[in-house]
């Protein structure tokens, strides 16, 4: 499984941007995608989490209520929609993929086996 992010820039505090990640091959029921975010420093930390089929989602607290994690089955892609950006979004942006045998939704960096290259995020003060 491969994925490729896109969408990432530079934008002003406020502003929106929404990230795309398109996977190589038909996502089955069983997956766990989410995004994460890695600032210079810091760990790699959950920003959104979906369960592929029953649509469940897990979001940071940060950015609960400004972000939202969607898929669209007939792409093969997963987007996060990021609004009222903060500076202190600012980081580079993972989509990961993993399949889930036992149907939990994933929200550690440690579980996921799939990662995209990664998406620049610059939020400018």
């Amino acid at each position: 499984v491969q994925l490729e992010e896109s969408g990432g820039g530079l934008v002003q505090a406020g502003g929106s941007l929404r990230l795309s990640c398109k996977v190589s091959e038909p996502i089955r029921s069983a997956y766990s995608m989410g995004w994460f975010r890695q600032a210079p420093g810091k760990e790699r930390d959950v920003v959104a989490a979906l369960h592929w089929s029953d649509m469940y989602q897990h979001y940071a607290d940060s950015v609960r209520g400004r972000f939202t994690i969607s898929r669209d089955a007939g792409k093969n892609a997963v987007y996060l929609q990021m609004n009222s950006l903060k500076s202190e979004d600012t980081a580079v942006y993972y989509c990961a993929a993993d399949r889930i045998r036992d149907g939990q939704l994933r929200t550690r960096a440690d579980d996921y086996d799939y990662w995209g290259q990664g998406a620049q995020v610059t939020v400018s003060s």
